[in-house]
């Protein structure tokens, strides 16, 4: 995956300066992205709630009314897809959602997560029987106010990344909630390519949920493949997670598009395959606004160069 520096700062001195970007730019990633076997439209950026939760994704936000502000102004922005998790605070993201949002929209579309838990002590549990995957699909229902879920995504175990075991036990649990109702749609998080054929061999995967990003591309042959099927492909930490991305050619590049480095990030990911939805995550207004911007910014031949010889 590496260039040699020096051809990426060749690269850099031909990028081609831009008007900045703003929110009302058009750019193909506001172009609906419909994965196969969904009824459901995504608009490439969407935005992602964990950051909505009290520090450590514990307990409730410091300002709730600044919480609810951002979930509504993702909503004006355009915005038609949120990712959230009942184990986020736990509880706190899906009850900001209910409280500002609903009832919710009908383009809009809720995703959730099931399979971890959190403990008394902040700790974060593999949660996947299936008593505890049912109680964890209730659970959503009833802190969103809904009574079915559009996308669920199973999260595997894995603290540190895909840990290979398999999730058939798991997501025949899923099909059978999806057969009652209660889920319209499957998704996986936290998986190896092993693991989304077993997932495909027992039902239809919509999306796929794993840590990618401009210097995390250990997906990079997963993402075609499942660009080839129609599946989504959404990065978390796309912007890093809690330690952002740091990279002089990044920030130079941006420096020469008159932007900022995350949106230049965000750019990468959109101009990398048509089936990623990118979900930043924010409790900051003005940050919102920011990375929806991205979306206008397009990153011509030699700015890519740079960029992927990270």
């Amino acid at each position: 995956m590496g260039r040699p520096a020096g051809d990426a700062q060749v690269a850099l001195s031909s990028i081609q300066p831009q008007p900045r970007i703003s929110v009302n730019t058009y750019s193909p990633s506001q172009h609906p992205f419909t994965p196969a076997h969904c009824d459901r439209h995504f608009k490439r950026i969407g935005y992602g709630a964990m950051q909505l939760a009290g520090p450590h994704v514990w307990g409730p936000p410091t300002d709730r009314a600044a919480a609810v502000a951002v979930l509504r102004e993702a909503l004006e922005l355009g915005i038609n897809h949120i990712d959230t998790a009942d184990f986020y605070g736990p509880h706190v993201t899906n009850q900001l959602i209910r409280e500002a949002l609903h009832p919710y929209r009908d383009d809009l579309t809720i995703v959730t997560k099931i399979g971890f838990l959190r403990g008394e002590d902040q700790s974060w549990l593999p949660a996947a029987s299936p008593a505890q995957l049912r109680d964890a699909v209730h659970s959503n229902l009833k802190n969103l106010g809904l009574d079915a879920l559009d996308v669920v995504n199973f999260r595997a175990p894995g603290m540190e990344g895909a840990d290979g075991s398999s999730i058939g036990a798991a997501l025949a649990v899923l099909a059978d909630l999806k057969k009652d109702g209660l889920i319209r749609n499957i998704g996986l998080s936290n998986v190896d390519a092993r693991q989304v054929a077993e997932a495909q061999q027992m039902t239809e995967i919509v999306c796929v949920q794993n840590h990618y990003n401009l210097v995390h591309r250990g997906d990079d042959a997963l993402i075609d493949t499942l660009a080839a099927q129609g599946i989504a492909y959404v990065p978390f930490f796309p912007l890093g997670g809690f330690s952002p991305l740091q990279s002089g050619v990044l920030n130079e590049v941006a420096a020469a598009m008159d932007a900022n480095p995350m949106q230049v990030a965000l750019a990468w990911l959109l101009q990398r395959a048509p089936n990623i939805l990118v979900i930043p995550g924010t409790s900051s207004v003005a940050h919102l606004r920011e990375n929806v911007a991205a979306g206008g910014l397009r990153l011509d031949a030699s700015a890519l160069q740079a960029l992927n010889a990270l």
